[in-house]
């Protein structure tokens, strides 16, 4: 599934660079991740890295863009043109 950020954010910036997909940029108050790019670092690293390096844990899986393991993979390849659509 898709990562969201919490109301808990602080703005740190900590998270944004780390974002192997560009997912994560600032919103109006507060970061935001984009779930139609957020493929939780699939295919990139073993965990999240925005998770990893967020000070307060404010990053949470997003209850409504609930993805399995595969369709994160197969994100992660359309992502990076490693799979095409025709």
């Amino acid at each position: 599934m898709a990562l969201l950020i919490n109301d808990k954010c602080i703005n740190c910036d900590m998270c944004e660079p780390e974002c192997p997909n560009e997912a994560i940029t600032f919103g109006e108050e507060i970061y935001e991740i984009d779930p139609d790019l957020c493929t939780e670092c699939v295919g990139h690293y073993d965990k999240p890295t925005c998770i990893s390096v967020c000070p307060i844990d404010c990053i949470d899986p997003d209850p409504n863009r609930e993805e399995s393991q595969d369709e994160l993979l197969v994100k992660y390849g359309i992502l990076t043109g490693k799979i095409k659509l025709d």
